[in-house]
């Protein structure tokens, strides 16, 4: 028993790793573990550009993305999508590529701006609301009568003849004169029933017009149920038949009324009272001297238009026009 061999050493027993030892397998880990994650890196480079938050390049686009992925509508998204291939699994590569300028270019801000002045213009189209005079040649510009038979041609009240002649100093006729006075006043039928005149069958062209004048008290007919509508009317029937239709009222002394007329004594008996209402009203119109009424001389064209005019001013109907041929009454 004494004759056996000493045990071997490194058989039962082995030394503990050294500081250095140790120290040499830990860098060596470490190598190995950055050359592997710098392999992965290299592999999955796409992963790396959207996860990584300190990369200069997205980081610009990664902040401008989401005012533009919340602003644009939904159908811009897919237009830059076909290009993106490699990233469809995650969400992160399409708005960080392809829409930070699309949006830019298709969102419809400025469209409302340049659309704004077409539509504007074109609403507050101008429309001419009264029709222009027109320049009758018989009727001079210095002719005492122009700014009336003015105004009435302008409304269609009175018109002319063939050739643009308005022969102001023609007589004006019964018939007439109711169509001037239909066109002037319009007044409504209050019901009552036109009168039929044996002398103005139903085919005649001023029938309506006399119906409408003696229905509203502007004109009556002469004993024997006749009008006679082509008689020419006299001045002072044409005052008898505005006051009594605008029913104007008489003043309170119509002789006194009556004294600035050096004629006075031939106004008929019957007119005396409306002539005197006529005159207070501002209705009469006497050329070429005012305080010469001549009531019972045929009354032109343009003498009734002058009075169918002054008698729409005093309805509130038209302006009053400057002229030193209209009568004022005494005060």
């Amino acid at each position: 028993m004494t004759n056996l061999p000493p045990p071997d050493p490194r058989s039962s027993q082995r030394d503990p790793l050294g500081f250095d030892e140790f120290i040499g397998i830990f860098v060596a880990l470490s190598t190995i573990g950055a050359i592997l994650l710098w392999t992965l890196a290299q592999r999955h480079a796409g992963l790396n550009l959207g996860l990584l938050p300190v990369s200069p390049s997205p980081s610009p686009q990664a902040t401008a993305t989401p005012p533009t992925a919340t602003a644009s509508p939904t159908p811009v998204l897919p237009t830059p999508a076909p290009p993106e291939t490699s990233g469809s699994p995650t969400p992160l590569p399409t708005p960080t590529t392809a829409p930070s300028q699309s949006p830019r270019e298709l969102i419809p801000f400025p469209l409302p701006e340049r659309q704004a002045p077409k539509t504007q213009p074109a609403t507050p189209a101008p429309v001419p609301t009264a029709a222009k005079p027109v320049n009758f040649v018989d009727v001079p510009q210095n002719y005492w009568a122009r700014p009336y038979i003015d105004a009435l041609a302008a409304r269609g009240i009175v018109s002319g003849f063939t050739d643009n002649y308005f022969r102001p100093d023609q007589p004006v006729t019964r018939a007439e004169f109711a169509a001037i006075l239909q066109t002037a006043f319009n007044k409504n039928l209050v019901g009552q029933r036109a009168k039929e005149f044996k002398d103005t069958p139903t085919d005649f062209w001023a029938v309506p017009a006399i119906n409408r004048a003696t229905s509203d008290q502007f004109l009556n007919g002469y004993p024997g149920d006749v009008f006679r509508p082509g008689q020419a009317i006299p001045r002072v029937q044409v005052l008898v038949a505005l006051v009594s239709g605008l029913h104007l009222p008489t003043p309170p002394d119509p002789a006194k009324t009556l004294q600035i007329y050096q004629d006075a004594a031939q106004i008929p008996n019957y007119a005396t009272n409306q002539v005197a209402a006529a005159t207070q009203a501002k209705l009469v119109v006497n050329y070429p001297t005012q305080n010469l009424l001549n009531p019972n001389r045929n009354a032109t064209r343009a003498e009734v238009t002058a009075i169918v005019y002054q008698a729409l001013v005093q309805a509130g109907k038209a302006q009053p026009i400057q002229s030193q041929y209209v009568v004022q009454p005494p005060q």
